[in-house]
């Protein structure tokens, strides 16, 4: 299979449409090697209705990442031979509502990089265009602000920008291995939201973490927001800086 990466401005337009009709239709979820962020994690167990472990246990495998040594979350194939997304059927995926970043995005890809001083943010954007697929031949003309819009990107962008901070703090700080208790404690606040919120609420003896009032309440019944306090606790309590240096700007409070 090839693949033509071609980059692309937000202002230019492409033409892609993906449906049944499409003679290609499925083929891109299967021979695949999908990883999923926190926020898609968060996503799918809602849309099916089950806690955080038993999504976890059911469709992922856990590895560690080698360039950035934090944990990964992969969604585990269906069958050894096919390599299919256990989610997709002959009409299609089931859980296409909650559908991760990466699939919503395609045929984009998108890159992101950091000013390290001034924090902003910039984007990068192309076009991916495989052998198989046929969807270029359908669809109207669109920019790639308005892919965004249609495929509903904007809070998977942002909650994927986060952990970008995440990432960068941790190469800066933190470019050591981490400890495999460490290792379980990032998986936890990340992807595992229901055991993280039982060792903020239910424990007897909680997770020491320190965060505004308002914030901790909302992430009480808000997995969204419990997935905003996990990602600071662990820039904040796992992944310091070495002690008498500054922390970047980040503080200890979110």
């Amino acid at each position: 299979m090839h693949n033509l990466v071609t980059p692309l401005e937000k202002n230019q337009t492409f033409c892609f449409s993906c449906s049944p009709q499409v003679a290609c239709f499925n083929r891109c979820c299967r021979d695949l090697n999908q990883v999923l962020t926190p926020y898609d994690v968060l996503c799918l167990k809602q849309f099916l209705e089950i806690s955080s472990a038993d999504f976890l246990n059911s469709y992922t495998e856990k590895s560690t990442g080698p360039a950035t040594g934090l944990p990964v979350v992969s969604l585990r194939f269906k069958d050894a031979g096919d390599l299919a997304c256990p989610f997709v059927t002959d009409a299609g995926c089931r859980v296409y509502p909650a559908r991760p970043a990466s699939c919503r995005t395609y045929p984009l890809a998108r890159g992101v990089s950091r000013n390290r001083e001034t924090g902003m943010l910039t984007e990068q954007w192309a076009l991916i265009r495989e052998s198989h697929c046929l969807g270029f031949r359908r669809g109207e003309r669109q920019t790639v602000d308005q892919w965004v819009d249609a495929q509903q990107l904007a809070d998977h962008n942002r909650m994927n920008d986060m952990m970008l901070e995440l990432i960068s703090h941790k190469n800066r700080y933190r470019p050591d291995p981490l400890r495999p208790a460490e290792n379980q404690q990032v998986y936890t606040a990340l992807y595992n939201l229901d055991r993280f919120r039982d060792g903020i609420f239910k424990k007897d003896d909680p997770l020491a973490i320190t965060v505004d009032t308002r914030a901790l309440d909302r992430a009480r019944s808000s997995d969204l927001e419990l997935l905003q306090v996990g990602i600071k606790w662990v820039i904040n309590n796992l992944l310091e800086p070495p002690r008498g240096k500054p922390r970047g700007g980040f503080t200890g409070r979110i």
